[in-house]
């Protein structure tokens, strides 16, 4: 992206924001949904990549639609994938804004101009929406030396999701300035692990990030709400990683249990949700993550 079209694109969402800001009157109380105060936001975290955060994250917020909720998935990954599996594809002939953009633009509300739909042919999908990002997020990562940067998130999002039960913020797979400005917005913390050595030990370091971090990310009430276990086969070594799992973190492990199954890198491939996907296994999985679903709003309840 040149420096021109990202002054471009900033000078929009500036123009746009300030429209949105003038024009926000309080909406009567017959208009608003059992969503109004404000979302519950769930970052989605594991330290280590390839272990099916953003596959949860997305199927996770299919669940919530199903039932009912409105979601909105909020994509901090550079990659962009949650925001490519749910329909949507950035444009450089008529480029969009993103969430890099309601980010660099520190101001209250700046979400509420790069919010989309996704491209999802179901009736559901109207109660998901996405903040999109692309590669271009990269570069606030230069911004964490700024003072208040990682308050940005947390900025960007004020008025912009209360009319949603729910906020997934689909993290990147570390813990530096990225997901540290999701942290420092988010609610809770939702861990996602498969049961592989090297992913529990991500596990951990996330729980004892958060631990460390909260109150220095003024956020002293964050909290973990539960981890997700994704991908496991019926292996001897999962068995034993599963073991260490409960162990580690007693009962904010969710159940069920996630099982590796290749229709899910199928549906994320093609940017279908689960309901298109027929089968025997695709119904048991659409019912495993729309119980997972159901334990986060046990655990994290809208008000």
């Amino acid at each position: 992206m040149t420096t021109g079209l990202a002054g471009k694109l900033t000078s929009l969402l500036a123009s746009e924001l300030h429209s949105w800001q003038a024009d926000q009157p309080a909406k009567p109380a017959s208009q608003l949904t059992e969503e109004t105060d404000m979302a519950q936001r769930v970052a989605m975290v594991n330290n280590k990549g390839g272990v099916g955060k953003t596959t949860t994250t997305i199927r996770v917020a299919e669940g919530l639609a199903k039932a009912g909720h409105r979601v909105l998935v909020v994509d901090m990954d550079p990659q962009g994938n949650a925001s490519r599996r749910l329909g949507w594809a950035y444009n450089p002939d008529a480029p969009q804004l993103t969430i890099s953009e309601a980010i660099q633009a520190d101001a209250a509300g700046a979400v509420a101009q790069v919010i989309q739909p996704i491209g999802w042919d179901v009736d559901y999908a109207t109660r998901i929406a996405l903040a999109p990002a692309r590669l271009e997020l990269e570069n606030r990562m230069s911004e964490a030396g700024i003072v208040g940067a990682w308050r940005r998130l947390t900025k960007a999002l004020e008025g912009a999701d209360n009319h949603y039960a729910y906020t997934l913020i689909d993290c990147p797979p570390s813990l530096f300035h990225l997901t540290q400005l999701a942290l420092a917005a988010a609610d809770c913390v939702v861990i996602i692990s498969e049961p592989e050595y090297d992913s529990v030990e991500a596990a951990v370091r996330v729980r004892d990030f958060v631990r460390a971090r909260a109150v220095e990310l003024a956020n002293p009430d964050l909290a973990l709400a539960g981890v997700i276990v994704n991908a496991k086969q019926n292996l001897a070594s999962h068995a034993d990683q599963l073991a260490s799992i409960r162990e580690l973190f007693g009962d904010l492990v969710w159940d069920p249990v996630v099982p590796h199954r290749s229709l899910l890198v199928d549906a994320d491939g093609d940017e279908i949700p689960l309901s298109e996907v027929r089968g025997e296994k695709a119904n048991e999985v659409r019912a495993v993550y729309e119980l997972l679903a159901q334990s986060l709003v046990k655990a994290v309840p809208v008000s």
